[in-house]
């Protein structure tokens, strides 16, 4: 079967970046069971075990040349991926054949190997956060002081300023990445605990002798870069700490579809667009449009992720005792798909928030249909210092104001300024009460806010995270 005759996942074939892809490979995979295999054996001689510098030297030798297809043969006669790849690394390094693995059990090599790659997997997704942090900073400072239509409940409220806006995307994205380096400096490595948790077989090997055991596990943890060590475990490390990753990728996803409907809704009104290419088709049927393709992309991939994040969270809470195999299978997807699909998100939000396009013309428009009616308070407030009723002014603007609103509904001009200045009890003419049209009278401390969420915020987390600047070319 070549790739066309078999099922591809998308993640692979579309979306995700080869960095991530490459952390969640056979080859890093296997490589880094190897690594393990290596240092036990390494900690196992310094603490006194009878095993040779011609033992590891011949295990290190082979180390990055996995021979798959042993693997893969043997794994079809025993059904256990574990032992294939200890059968194909003796293969290779017949003289340490007997002391692979010694006094291990698989999830020796395969949890401590998934704690490695979470904590690599999620590097990579807090280096793509802080470009789009780079990207969302330069895009609110551009923008800190335009003033725009602010909404709640999808209805136009008072104002705020394109930039202001930018912040609360930013927020979120920042909260997210705090909550996942937070999930990485609690992360603590499996180290070798044996088959269910209580080191006896490591008890075994050093004849009864508890603080070699202890010491086994510090050195094998201090190779691999890990300062903490699990208190305490079963066969395999929590499950919980799957969830507690997952979860952390979920909120990426969530504030990253928060933004990517935001976005798609900004285009609808023609306020804002995503990057569209010269030669790119918005649609088959319609030459015309231009279509929120990649901010749409991301919410179906956020879908994924949130949902995806419920699969560890009943795993852990159905590791029966001190572990069954159900996690397996489960784990192998679940994982793996939900850092590649939160890459993939990433990547487009770094794409997006690259080069966004604003349409000011538009958004001031838009601003300036509204604005009448919000500056209803103010006129409202100066009439009252001339001497005017608060209630009775009160009660005349919210009747003229919705008899302006429906005409506007029935496509006739806003005349709510026409109307007040008319109004014999608001006591200010048609061009003192025109004055307080001015749209940057209605942002408040909007800029000031801005420039102190960057200052505050945004800027430490792009000086500890931000690696290079990251272009990312999207393959569809």
């Amino acid at each position: 079967m070549d790739a066309y005759d078999r099922y591809l996942s998308p993640l692979s074939t579309r979306y995700a970046s080869d960095e991530m892809q490459f952390l969640f490979s056979a080859q890093h995979k296997f490589h880094l069971w190897r690594k393990l295999w290596i240092a036990l054996a390494r900690a196992e001689k310094e603490l006194g075990l009878d095993i040779s510098d011609a033992q590891i030297a011949e295990m290190e030798k082979v180390e990055d040349d996995i021979n798959f297809s042993v693997a893969e043969a043997r794994e079809k006669i025993v059904r256990h991926d574990v032992m294939s790849h200890v059968y194909a690394f003796s293969q290779q390094a017949p003289s340490a054949a007997p002391i692979i693995h010694l006094g291990a059990t698989s999830c020796y090599v395969t949890d401590n190997t998934d704690l490695i790659i979470l904590r690599e997997a999620s590097m990579v997704l807090l280096h793509k956060a802080a470009q789009v942090l780079v990207n969302l900073r330069a895009f609110a400072d551009r923008y800190k002081d335009v003033p725009a239509l602010a909404y709640t409940h999808l209805q136009p409220a008072q104002l705020t300023t394109l930039g202001k806006r930018a912040t609360l995307w930013m927020n979120e994205l920042a909260m997210d990445m705090e909550q996942l380096q937070f999930q990485i400096d609690q992360l603590a490595f499996r180290g070798a605990k044996g088959t269910t948790g209580s080191q006896a077989s490591f008890m075994e090997l050093f004849d009864g002798d508890s603080e070699k055991v202890q010491a086994l596990d510090e050195k094998i943890a201090a190779s691999f870069d890990f300062p903490r060590l699990i208190p305490v475990c079963g066969q395999t490390y929590s499950r919980k700490i799957d969830s507690f990753f997952l979860s952390a990728l979920s909120g990426i996803a969530q504030s990253a579809s928060k933004f990517a409907n935001d976005l798609r809704l900004l285009q609808s009104f023609e306020e804002m667009e995503e990057p569209f290419q010269k030669e790119q088709i918005g649609s088959s049927a319609m030459p015309y449009k231009r279509n929120p393709m990649r901010a749409e992309r991301m919410t179906a991939l956020a879908r994924y992720v949130m949902t995806d994040a419920l699969n560890p969270a009943f795993t852990a809470s159905t590791q029966w005792m001190e572990r069954t195999l159900d996690d397996s299978a489960n784990k192998r997807i679940a994982v793996a798909e939900a850092f590649l699909a939160t890459d993939a998100i990433l990547n487009i939000y770094m794409n997006v928030t690259e080069n966004m396009t604003v349409y000011e013309a538009v958004v001031h428009r838009r601003v300036m249909e509204k604005l009448p009616f919000m500056a209803t308070e103010n006129i409202m407030m100066e009439s009252v210092k001339r001497g005017g009723n608060r209630q009775e002014l009160h009660e005349l603007i919210r009747v003229h104001s919705h008899a302006a609103a429906r005409a506007v509904k029935e496509g006739k001009p806003n005349d709510l300024i026409q109307r007040l200045a008319q109004e014999e009890k608001i006591p200010l003419t048609e061009e003192e009460i025109r004055s307080h049209l001015e749209p940057s009278a209605y942002i408040g401390r909007c800029r000031e806010q801005v420039e102190h969420f960057l200052a505050d915020v945004a800027d430490p987390l792009i000086a500890r995270y931000h690696d290079s600047d990251r272009k990312i070319t999207l393959s569809v």
